[in-house]
């Protein structure tokens, strides 16, 4: 199996969720039992997230900014950094004002790869 980025591009697996841009490369239909995604989250946004039924590693590639738990622990990301959520963590994800955040993000159980954001809620946008 081989993908790339712009086989990705302008297809159901291109989903804007709001605050940036997810490319999923692997999903649930390729029984892989993980997805991978390309992360861009924008510059200057935060958003506001909880995967209630999905454990997410993600690794950081380019750009930078920070992840901030629930009880206020910030931890900067930046290339090179990953981090886990290995909860179900609630969390708000940065990105600083001069640059995207790029990461690789995986997925257990793996997306079915439409699925997006709801960021306009006082809660955690989750799926």
């Amino acid at each position: 199996m081989i993908r790339s980025l712009a086989g990705v591009a302008e297809t159901q697996y291109e989903v804007d969720w709001g605050n940036g841009i997810s490319r999923r490369l692997l999903v649930t239909a390729d029984n892989m039992g993980f997805s991978v995604c390309h992360t861009i989250v924008r510059a200057g946004t935060c958003s506001f997230l909880e995967y209630r039924t999905h454990l997410e590693a993600c690794f950081c590639v380019a750009g930078s900014g920070e992840i901030e738990d629930v009880d206020g622990t910030v931890h900067r990301i930046t290339p090179g950094v990953l981090y886990a959520l290995d909860n179900h963590d609630r969390h708000y994800l940065r990105a600083d004002r001069d640059n995207d955040l790029v990461l690789v993000s995986v997925f257990n159980p793996p997306l079915h790869g439409t699925e997006r954001h709801s960021l306009d809620q006082l809660e955690a946008s989750s799926y």
